[in-house]
């Protein structure tokens, strides 16, 4: 990989060195590795994925090496320029970014039963690939990053050298803990008010903590539902003009856009989605695996590397767990779209997210394309950069797991 360039998002993620190895590991597997699809119809997918968000960053890095990779140009004037059979499964692509739950086995089965000749292993070769640049385009606007190419490349031997001799330094200074993704600046930002904020955080972790009370099962599922209910009602935040629709050539069903899983009074709502009928660990590594080269172990060690990642410091204070907090924004991207953990209290969620960072995470999951600079600026403001980042990466990956399970719980159905 020294000679391999880095992108401007990669030296953003480049913050958390332990997470940054695992995400170039998979990005390289997905699109330069051995793999059923070919190398411009891995470039492409991502050109999809990422232009249902206009995600101009990703689009535009993306046709380049589309092009680089021997792709025939005339594919970039649109979809109805593509061969019959990559555009066949933009329906997937379109429901998967949107409303993943309403994706269902004969989707599925007209890809590899109809005309098109898509394998199993290659639909989920697709898959893998739009679900990372959807949620990648999450973090893309969730980060606040300028939407130009970066002109300047960093080779990945120079940065993971820079890295390590920071990580290093940090060490020493810290007695062993790097900065935390919780570090708050030091009366840069609010002053007293600030760790006033951060003081009752770190108290509600340890209370809750420490509590042994449990809840029971019919309690459990009404938490959930109220915490589902309220991210329904939760409005998102919008922009003040509309974003142009730059890549309207790569976008079929524009209308097409999250709605709220539940909403009060609807008809014909969903089915919740319930991890201990379908989850990660016990059913969706083991048959991505299967079906394409072991790529669910590169996938279950990012997932696992961004939920478990952790510093131990809040505002210069040593050995905090911050595992609650962490879990509380895992779980409620998850609840967004439908997916609940039933050994989870929801309660949780609503004691350590206040409303601007669960409107933050709303729009940044299913609306990134309205997130502005300003909006990144104006949530967790006691926080640094780095630690906004990290936020942000829990975003990327929790969203990235939840259309994941969705579309390899259905690849299931359909192959039994």
């Amino acid at each position: 990989m020294e000679n391999e360039t880095l992108d401007h998002v990669t030296k953003v993620i480049a913050y958390h060195p332990r997470y940054l190895e695992h995400y170039l590991r998979t990005q390289n597997f997905i699109l330069n590795c051995d793999g059923p699809l070919s190398e411009p119809y891995r470039h492409y997918l991502a050109i999809m994925a990422a232009a249902r968000h206009n995600c101009s960053y990703l689009v535009a890095l993306h046709e380049k090496r589309f092009l680089q990779a021997r792709g025939d140009p005339k594919w970039l004037n649109g979809l109805e320029f593509v061969p019959a059979k990559l555009r066949a499964i933009y329906e997937i692509n379109k429901i998967l970014c949107h409303r993943p739950w309403l994706l269902n086995k004969e989707h599925i089965e007209r890809l590899t039963k109809g005309s098109f000749n898509w394998s199993l292993s290659e639909v989920v070769h697709a898959i893998v690939l739009l679900a990372h640049f959807h949620s990648l385009a999450s973090f893309v606007f969730s980060c606040g990053l300028t939407q130009e190419l970066d002109t300047q490349t960093t080779s990945s031997h120079t940065i993971y050298n820079n890295l390590c001799n920071q990580q290093q330094q940090n060490e020493q200074i810290n007695g062993g803990s790097p900065p935390s993704m919780m570090s708050m600046l030091n009366g840069m930002n609010g002053g007293d008010g600030q760790f006033a904020k951060v003081d009752a955080l770190m108290e509600k972790m340890k209370v809750l903590s420490q509590k042994t009370d449990e809840c029971s099962e019919t309690e459990l599922s009404n938490r959930f539902k109220n915490v589902e209910m309220q991210a329904a009602e939760l409005p998102i935040q919008s922009t003040t003009t509309e974003a142009p629709k730059i890549y309207t050539q790569y976008v079929d069903d524009p209308t097409f856009k999250y709605q709220d899983f539940t909403r009060r009074g609807a008809e014909n709502v969903p089915t919740t989605f319930r991890v201990q009928d379908y989850s990660w660990d016990d059913h969706g590594l083991s048959l991505v695996s299967q079906l394409y080269n072991d790529v669910g172990y590169l996938l279950d060690d990012k997932f696992r590397t961004a939920y478990n990642l952790t510093y131990y410091t809040i505002a210069g204070r040593q050995n905090v767990d911050t595992s609650k907090f962490r879990r509380a924004i895992w779980n409620y991207i998850q609840c967004i779209y439908g997916i609940r953990h039933d050994d989870y209290d929801y309660g949780e969620v609503n004691q350590l997210l206040d409303r601007p960072l669960k409107m933050f995470i709303k729009t940044a999951c299913c609306f990134p394309e309205r997130i502005t600079k300003k909006d990144y600026d104006s949530v967790l403001v006691e926080l640094q950069h780095s630690e906004k980042v990290h936020v942000n990466l829990l975003i990327l990956e929790a969203r990235n797991q939840v259309e994941l399970l969705y579309a390899l719980r259905e690849i299931m159905r359909y192959m039994t």
